[in-house]
């Protein structure tokens, strides 16, 4: 088994100059936004987290590839950096503290790049979860000073908690009425938003969670972590991984029953 330390402590190191940059900027209040053309913001500080990050894997990694969400693909090769410098842009810009930056490596395998390191870094929240690619997820203050992760085992939906981002987009695909069924049969749900429902899955906290439109920097990191923790990650399609262009993560349990839920039209 590949031993991905150096790139884990890399991914570390690069978490650790992004959050310098965000948090410096976070509820500053001449920061500057703008509208990208899918109507979704952009900060200043989202641009220069993703800007260090490609000039320090420039350096440590001139041969690795690099896709970010702000920048686009630099490269080719096996492996393959993958960044969302601030996902959470527009809780970012309100002062909200629930936004994080992911990065990921992936190599070129089977179905396409697969992630083999991921660290999720919220520095607003004091919090950072990681794994590497059978090696488990962790979550801690640093590589030296972590609490393993191992997802929960509920194993009824009438027992589990359900997170989601927001209900407008379930709506546009038709699928709401479904989601709307999950939600009556489950203990409890919270709309957390972005990474963090994929972070407390990985940690147990939270059992099922899922979104109906993503892009794979969102998903590459939180899916090695979740993964990694024991629970299962893939596509509304059931598809392994982050490539659907959507999310559903759960301990595993109860992953047939979400997808079912969350594919149902009426």
């Amino acid at each position: 088994m590949p031993d991905y330390h150096d790139d884990l402590r890399l991914a570390h190191v690069l978490a650790d100059a992004a959050d310098a940059v965000t948090m410096d900027r976070f509820k500053a209040l001449d920061l500057k936004v703008e509208t990208k053309p899918d109507m979704t913001p952009v900060s200043e500080a989202d641009k220069a987290a993703e800007e260090l990050i490609r000039g320090q894997l420039q350096r440590a990694r001139p041969r690795d590839a690099i896709l970010g969400e702000e920048y686009g693909v630099q490269g080719t090769g096996p492996r393959r950096w993958v960044v969302d410098p601030i996902d959470g842009t527009k809780n970012y810009v309100r002062g909200v503290p629930v936004w994080a930056t992911l990065i990921a490596l992936t190599e070129a395998g089977e179905g396409g790049y697969q992630p083999v390191v991921g660290v999720v870094s919220a520095p607003a929240l004091g919090r950072r979860w990681w794994a590497a690619k059978g090696h488990g997820a962790f979550t801690g203050r640093s590589l030296t000073s972590a609490t393993r992760l191992r997802v929960s085992g509920v194993s009824e939906l009438s027992d589990a908690s359900f997170a989601y981002s927001s209900l407008t987009g379930w709506e546009e695909r038709g699928l709401l009425n479904g989601f709307l069924d999950l939600t009556r049969e489950v203990w409890r749900t919270r709309a957390y938003g972005d990474f963090w429902p994929y972070m407390m899955v990985a940690e147990g906290s939270v059992d099922l969670c899922a979104e109906p439109e993503l892009s794979l920097w969102d998903m590459a990191a939180t899916a090695i972590v979740v993964t990694e923790a024991g629970g299962t990650f893939t596509g509304l399609d059931g598809r392994p991984g982050p490539h659907s262009g959507n999310a559903a993560a759960s301990n595993g349990l109860l992953h047939e029953e979400l997808l079912g839920y969350l594919n149902e039209r009426h």
